[in-house]
């Protein structure tokens, strides 16, 4: 089956240069040091928890806040909301910028992909190797800055038996599954270990999709050994 690339969209940038100290603390920002922020939100949530990560590595930033909403982006609340809000926060307004933009170039790089067809006819799915995570999500997946993880998220059956090929293909670690519903009724893992060998998961992982999209009831059959 042919692929489709699915280009993740920002829809609404904005940077505060100066958070008032009230919001700053009910935000979880320290409003000593961090001072200045930068709101984002996307119509690909799973891409964009990568663009987050990818910023606290070209900018003194933090991620501050990153929360899906329930039942993706076509059930939106508002015409810029997508289907996830994420929040940089640092000290300085321009290194806040600098993340926004490196923010910005990532998304260019990640992205859910699904197959050719009629809209809606097959399932849509991340399947992304991060050759160096960033202060993000390295402590999610247990290993530190700068080391290799597998992205994978797909809807929940086709989950389960992708990741299954993913972990069967290669010495990879499951270091964090994520289990449905999300908020996006999604589902997917975390894979850790060595980079060639987290590109053959990632290949397993999407080839699994792949199967389930174009056989949904395989199983559905009489067994080949008669019940007694």
């Amino acid at each position: 089956m042919k692929r489709v690339d699915l280009w993740p969209q920002l829809l609404a940038c904005r940077q505060i240069d100066q958070v008032e100290r009230q919001l700053a603390v009910a935000l979880g920002l320290d409003p000593e040091r961090e001072t200045s922020a930068g709101l984002v939100t996307c119509d690909q949530d799973d891409s964009l928890y990568v663009a987050l990560d990818h910023a606290t590595k070209f900018a003194n930033v933090e991620v501050k806040f990153a929360q899906s909403f329930y039942a993706g982006s076509k059930h939106a609340s508002g015409p810029y909301s997508g289907e996830i809000l994420g929040i940089l926060a640092g000290a300085d307004p321009d290194e806040v910028a600098e993340g926004v933009l490196a923010l910005r170039d990532a998304l260019k790089q990640v992205r859910f992909q699904t197959f050719e067809g009629p809209p809606d006819a097959h399932p849509a799915f991340l399947a992304h190797v991060i050759s160096e995570t960033g202060r993000y999500l390295a402590p999610q997946a247990g290993i530190a800055p700068g080391q290799p993880m597998a992205y994978l998220i797909a809807p929940p059956l086709e989950a389960h038996v992708a990741v299954d090929l993913a972990l069967k293909a290669a010495p990879v670690k499951l270091a964090k599954w994520i289990p449905p519903p999300s908020e996006t009724n999604f589902a997917g893992a975390f894979l850790t270990g060595e980079l060639h060998h987290l590109e053959a998961a990632r290949d397993a992982f999407a080839a699994g999709v792949e199967d389930v999209a174009a056989r949904p009831l395989a199983a559905a059959r009489r067994p080949d050994r008669e019940r007694r």
